[in-house]
């Protein structure tokens, strides 16, 4: 092709086929096989993929983090090399391209591409495509107990297919502007793992260096209440909802991303600033109890599936050390449920956490609130230029991933 802009008039001009989803892939839940059943674990050598994959090593994956043997495989059957696992609960809409065999968790629904559809669709086209599916997954949520895709609507989405080598040019485009995130990404990594090395140094105190005390001891927990999805609007009281926590905020807020009418919030249980909400349901051990601390001025709504935690100590504080390994473990020790995972607030209340002086708590506020700022900061270092970076290609990636729908094919 002679430029980018000739290809986008031509991209404009190509006859395309819309066909839904369920017609041009076979659709297959993920599981997790019992963690209690050690002959689906030992020796295994079959990937079984997690957000935790995707968080650590990328959006194309050949092998993960942890393995399954056969004898935790459904029906025999293995999920097909070159097909796309996408989340259509909790970490809505994140997607990777897998590339060997495998297995993923019940979070993830795999796309495999038909075989009357294999010679027709380049699979590095359809996991760029996914970026525009990750999208709508976000904007059609079923907002019940748990956070979920509606995956009704889900099978209908309407897929487009170019021509062959419209799809290569495509990939070609995309594949260099991802190309120049790689190594920006890779010093953000490193930065990330220098944070958590400084954290958890900071968090760690020898015996008889400070008080501990179990957070039922200096604080209180109340059990947010039932948010539903007809209550959100576009202005009025802010709430968060659970689900929210795991998808749009970081470790703070001072704003919040919903809204609901003053009669809903009647019923809705409420934070203060200070207070920090608890999402304390999830379909992974790594992200319960994912918590949010709230700076903003005016009280807030919280849905169902977290706790409000009320408190004397200073907030981020006790937030950083609910990032530590020794609150994984302990969430590890007292989690229920295995399809879905909770951490119960009476169990919380009995964890115990370090408290220095209010002035040391907020001196490692400070130094970490800095490594925070580094690492997920969009507006300062290598978070902003990745950001832009990311924007660039979020721009380009839509002109060249939108088609006229008046030069469809059924």
């Amino acid at each position: 092709m002679s430029s980018l802009g000739s290809f986008l008039d031509l991209t404009t001009k190509v006859s395309v086929e819309w066909k839904p989803l369920m017609h041009v892939f076979d659709l297959k839940n993920g599981y997790t096989p019992a963690k209690s059943n050690q002959k689906y674990w030992l020796d295994g050598t079959i990937p079984w993929f997690r957000m935790e994959d995707i968080r650590s090593n990328g959006r194309i994956l050949n092998d993960s983090i942890q393995h399954i043997n056969s004898n935790a495989v459904k029906s025999g059957k293995l999920f097909s090399a070159n097909s796309i696992i996408m989340a259509t609960s909790a970490t809505i809409g994140e997607h990777a391209l897998i590339t060997v065999p495998h297995i993923s968790n019940q979070r993830f629904t795999n796309l495999n591409l038909k075989k009357e559809y294999a010679d027709k669709l380049d699979i590095k086209y359809v996991f760029y495509f996914c970026y525009v599916l990750s999208i709508w997954c976000k904007n059609n949520l079923i907002l019940g107990n748990f956070a979920a895709v509606d995956m009704a609507g889900f099978k209908k989405f309407p897929f487009p297919i170019p021509p062959l080598e419209i799809q290569i040019e495509i990939v070609r485009i995309l594949d260099t502007f991802t190309e120049l995130t790689a190594e920006l990404t890779a010093e953000l990594t490193a930065r990330k793992k220098q944070y958590v090395y400084y954290r958890d140094k900071l968090l760690t105190f020898e015996e008889g260096e400070v008080e501990w005390k179990a957070m039922g001891e200096f604080g209180k927990f109340v059990r947010g209440s039932g948010l539903q999805k007809s209550d959100l609007m576009d202005k009025g009281i802010g709430c968060i909802h659970y689900g929210q926590i795991y998808t749009f905020y970081g470790n703070h807020a001072y704003n919040t991303k919903s809204f609901v009418s003053q009669s809903a919030a009647m019923k809705l249980r409420k934070a203060q600033k200070g207070d920090i909400v608890i999402a304390t349901t999830s379909e992974n051990i790594e992200d319960v109890c994912k918590s949010l601390v709230w700076l903003g001025e005016d009280e807030i709504c919280v849905s169902g599936e977290t706790y409000i935690f009320k408190h004397d100590q200073n907030p981020k504080y006790i937030a950083y050390y609910l990032q530590t390994p020794t609150f994984f473990d302990f969430k590890i020790r007292n989690r229920t449920g295995t399809k879905v995972i909770r951490v119960h607030g009476d169990k919380l209340s009995e964890f115990k956490i370090p408290l220095p002086p209010l002035a040391e708590q907020a001196r490692i506020v400070a130094i970490l609130d800095k490594f925070d700022t580094l690492t997920t900061s969009i507006t300062e270092g290598l978070p902003r230029e990745i950001e832009l970076r990311k924007k660039q290609n979020e721009y380009y990636r839509n002109l060249l991933l939108t088609f006229p729908k008046d030069n469809a094919q059924p």
